[in-house]
């Protein structure tokens, strides 16, 4: 007997091995039509799948509206689409066919090289395919058998990625529609017809398994939705992506560079960039010391050895520089991160209960060899500067710092005006390899860290997910919200046993009774790396800027010659009020500064002439509301103080965000 149990409490009962359609259709006819796919103890399958014979499952049914099922939609037609590009173009070797968040991609190795003008030809048979409503059947084989079946089909990378990837596997399941079959662990929709709107997006080169010296693959980029109506929306919205790019208007506004003699991923920051980097900087600086920190300084390069003690290497060696070699048979890692260094600066000294908690703080540049093709402009670099600190306490002194830590990160992400967040909690997963130290610290530091998170009542805050904590502890990461809906992981506090422990670096400090005890470690970064942060800050604003972070503040514009001299006298007095200004004495109409000012997303422009030399004022112009008319010039300086000051955050009326679920999925192999 099955015990089924519904979302709402209720339980269902079968005597016999059933499908999830089947236990859809208990419920009810219309949920059996409408049904896309289900859940069991929170995997989603497909409604072909059976259910256990016997005992009690979690149960519930997808439908259109469920976002889980736009999802196991965008894989579905992600089969489509390789399915219509084989019958366009011949010996095409399939790769991996996952989603992703916003649409799906699918790696192809094949001769003929794949453009935008191919989209129309492919997305016609795309349609011809769906309009079939052929049914995606799921088949099992052994492992033999998938093997041959594979090899029968032509499929080189597959046959390779059973013997290698999939070794530790008995049977291997397939999904088979018309003429195409694939091998793939699911799940699919029913059949083609349940999907709904979609759109080729681009194509870009790929390599087989993400290895630079495999063989080099096409990977064709697509979306779908249920209708056309979130499709049409979630394409302006990728328009409107485009337009606030941040490698684009960085070029554009002056703010950041790149070059090729410097090296990939390396960003050179020009003077409006830096000054933007600099606030943010003195801004931070700021708050450290109001809430204890000490500023320490560390260098670029540490030895191996050090490393090795930290567990960050090798742990993470594919993502670092390789090792410096010197003569002396010394070897240097260019530096991965912080926390060592900040290790051995608390380790420099004996250290007392009366001490604790020590703060150390610095704005720390790291370096990770990241592949090539996962740069990406400021969001995905090689070297980067981490708001960085690291905190070493007494056990009871772990809850009020790690709040601490969570309250300042949100503290400054208020001041940037990101506000939308959710807090993710990364926990261990007990069958992983890749975390260091005993099972109890582990336990003790995840039930620490939840038990604060609760007491702050943190927004969207969501059940711990396993596997996502740092190798060394628990963490709490801000994953924030932009104008357009998307998400980045920005700032972090972790919690951690381990480095501190007798098996790593054996921190000490001595206690109220005479003996040494062990310090509790956490790592914060609130804004993350600068890099990350100003590249999506950037995104978020279009690059109109806040007042208070804005590169340039203000500008002046004589409307003429004759008035240049009164508007360098305004020009001098915003520079001694500590605002950042500039004055366009060209010999342009006045409409055409106030234009080009516009353009350079400046905050606040002072237009001046006659009346406003005669009475010692100034026209103001707001980047926003526009006309403000004339102001005293000291009320005007006033008023842009003020809100420097107050840090105050205005924007334009913010894009309606369309539905983009549907993020990855575990359906490839």
């Amino acid at each position: 007997m099955l015990r089924i149990r519904l979302p709402d409490g209720k339980v269902l009962e079968s005597k016999g091995q059933i499908t999830v359609a089947e236990a859809a259709r208990m419920i009810g006819p219309k949920l059996a039509k409408d049904a896309l796919a289900g859940e069991v103890d929170g995997k989603v399958i497909g409604v072909d799948y059976l259910l256990p014979a016997d005992g009690e499952v979690a149960f519930r049914v997808f439908t259109q509206k469920d976002p889980q099922a736009l999802g196991v939609m965008r894989h579905s037609c992600a089969h489509v689409m390789a399915r219509a590009v084989m019958r366009l173009f011949p010996d095409v070797q399939l790769a991996f066919g996952p989603t992703i968040e916003g649409g799906f991609y699918y790696d192809m190795g094949l001769a003929h090289s794949i453009t935008e003008d191919d989209f129309p030809r492919i997305e016609e048979e795309m349609r011809k395919i769906v309009g079939q409503d052929e049914p995606f059947e799921r088949f099992v084989e052994p492992r033999e058998r998938a093997l041959a079946l594979c090899d029968q089909m032509h499929q080189p990378l597959k046959v390779e990625h059973i013997g290698d990837g999939l070794k530790d596997e008995r049977t291997l399941s397939f999904y088979r529609q018309g003429e195409f079959v694939d091998l793939c662990r699911g799940p699919h929709v029913p059949s083609a017809g349940r999907i709904g709107a979609f759109k080729l997006l681009s194509v870009a080169g790929a390599y087989w398994k993400g290895d630079q010296k495999r063989q080099q693959l096409q990977r064709l980029y697509g979306t779908a939705f249920f209708t056309q109506q979130d499709l049409e929306a979630h394409l302006h919205q990728l328009e409107e992506a485009k337009r606030r790019d941040h490698r684009v208007l960085g070029k554009q506004l002056e703010l950041f560079t790149t070059s090729p003699l410097v090296g990939s991923g390396l960003i050179l920051w020009l003077p409006k960039g830096a000054m933007i980097r600099a606030t943010l900087e003195t801004f931070v600086r700021e708050e450290l010391v109001k809430r204890g920190y000490e500023p320490v300084y560390t260098p670029h390069i540490g030895r191996v050895e050090m490393y090795e003690t930290s567990g960050h290497f090798p742990y993470y060696s594919d993502s670092q520089f390789a090792p410096i070699e010197m003569e002396e048979g010394e070897r240097y890692l260019l530096k991965p991160m912080n926390c060592p260094h900040h290790i051995m600066i608390y380790q420099s000294k004996g250290r007392s209960y009366r001490e604790l908690p020590v703060r150390l703080a610095e704005f720390g540049t790291v370096y990770r060899y990241e592949k090539s093709g996962q740069l990406g402009g400021m969001t995905r670099v090689r070297g980067f500067t981490q708001d960085d600190a690291h905190l070493f306490c007494t056990p009871e002194q772990v809850a009020d710092e790690f709040r601490g830590c969570l309250e300042m990160t949100q503290m400054m992400l208020k001041a940037v005006g990101m506000d939308d967040y959710r807090v993710r909690l990364g926990f261990r997963d007990p069958a992983s390899d890749k975390y260091v130290g005993r099972r109890e610290l582990w336990d003790r530091a995840e039930a620490e860290l939840e038990d604060v998170c609760k007491t702050m009542n943190l927004p969207n805050m969501e059940k711990p997910v396993r596997g996502e904590a740092a190798f060394y502890g628990p963490k709490a990461d801000f994953l924030v919200t932009d104008c357009l809906g998307r998400e980045w992981q920005l700032g972090t506090v972790q919690l951690d046993y381990n480095l501190p422990s007798e098996e790593r670096f054996g921190l000490e400090y001595i206690g109220a009774d005479n003996a040494p005890h062990r310090p509790v470690m956490i790592h914060r970064a609130p804004l993350g790396s600068l890099e990350r942060f100003i590249g999506v800050l950037i995104e978020h604003f279009a690059g109109a800027f806040p007042l208070w972070l804005a590169p340039e503040q203000v500008r002046v514009l004589p409307v003429s010659e004759k008035f240049t001299t009164y508007g360098t006298h305004v020009t001098e007095q915003l520079r001694a009020a500590g605002l950042r200004v500039t004055v366009d004495v060209r010999p342009e109409k006045i409409g055409a500064k106030i234009r080009d000012a516009q353009l350079a997303h400046v905050p606040y422009m002072f237009v001046v002439g006659a009346r406003e030399m005669e009475g010692g004022s100034v026209s103001v112009r707001d980047r926003i509301d526009g006309d403000l008319g004339a102001m005293p010039l000291v009320a005007a300086i006033d008023k842009l103080k003020a809100e420097v000051a107050a840090r105050t955050v205005r924007q334009k009326v913010k894009m309606s965000r369309p539905q983009i679920g549907g993020g990855t999925a575990e359906n490839e192999y």
